[in-house]
């Protein structure tokens, strides 16, 4: 089992940064695969990014390229996801979820999610 909590969500306006973080815990999470996704209104749960445990590759959707870092700290237990030049289209809420597929991308392939964070872009 693998216990995943985000937090660091918020209201932020056009242009702006944040970050989020998600602490993990639980037995076999070291062989995980780490992922973010989000999930608007009405949408499909879209992937943000994803970065290996073991060995810290990563990538990223297309539409945050540039603007979402995805990281991670091993001593912390903890990976972040830091955004910037924020956009109203970032408003979501925000999941962190956890695969054993190296880097995967497809919302199937995570079989641990956490709870989710609500991030608003407004001015």
């Amino acid at each position: 089992q693998v216990q995943l909590v985000e937090s660091g969500g918020g209201l932020v306006q056009p242009g702006g940064s944040l970050r989020l973080s998600c602490a993990v815990s639980g037995r076999t999470f070291s062989s995980c695969s780490m992922g973010w996704f989000r999930q608007a209104p009405g949408k499909e749960r879209e992937f943000v990014g994803v970065i290996s445990w073991l060995d810290s590759s990563m990538k990223h959707g297309d539409s945050v390229k540039g603007r979402f870092t995805i990281s991670r700290d091993i001593a912390k237990n903890t990976v972040y996801l830091q955004m910037t030049s924020l956009k109203p289209e970032d408003t979501a809420v925000y999941y962190c979820a956890c695969t054993k597929i190296y880097l995967a991308t497809q919302r199937s392939n995570y079989d641990y999610w956490g709870q989710g964070t609500q991030v608003t872009v407004s001015s």
